[in-house]
């Protein structure tokens, strides 16, 4: 089935938000290395590279239902001054929601125009939004926890570092 010209530009949006959700990971980590959290900084790249991941899982929707992706215009991530560790991840989980109302929306928007070629990639979407808020969340529980103790955020830099990436950009 081709996409209704309304439903291909909330797609095209969809595809622009997960290019400012790299943006916004990206920022973040930059803000976590300038306080020598290498491994926050770390997962917050991750996490970036998962976006453009995201990102391209949509552009190929389009490209198999003969749509034409089209990547909007981007503002640039706003983060504020110094941000503890705490207020990186809030801004993380925040960023997160505001994803997974976008999608919630898109489905919608599919249910509406009876699209049912766009139920399989709008349900992996919906039930990986749902898991993205709750490691972001769980992070963000264990950072209020931890209340800016030196020892208990070092560690969970530590843990945090330890995730890998196979990242975006091709080595050779």
């Amino acid at each position: 089935m081709t996409l209704t010209p309304e439903l291909e530009a909330k797609f095209n949006d969809q595809i622009t938000l997960e290019f400012e959700a790299n943006m916004v990971y990206r920022q973040l980590a930059i803000e976590a290395d300038k306080q020598d959290l290498s491994g926050f900084a770390n997962w917050l790249r991750a996490q970036a590279d998962e976006e453009i991941e995201h990102a391209n899982k949509f552009i190929n929707h389009l490209l198999a239902r003969d749509g034409s992706p089209i990547i909007g215009a981007l503002s640039a991530p706003s983060v504020a001054a110094d941000p503890s560790a705490l207020t990186i991840f809030q801004a993380a989980l925040d960023h997160e929601k505001k994803v997974s109302e976008a999608i919630r929306e898109l489905y919608r928007a599919a249910e509406a125009a009876g699209d049912i070629d766009a139920r399989p990639i709008l349900n992996w979407f919906v039930d990986e939004q749902l898991e993205e808020e709750d490691t972001v969340g769980e992070i963000v529980g264990q950072l209020e926890l931890i209340d800016g103790d030196g020892s208990g955020l070092l560690r969970l830099d530590s843990e945090l570092g330890a995730r890998t990436s196979a990242g975006t950009e091709d080595d050779d």
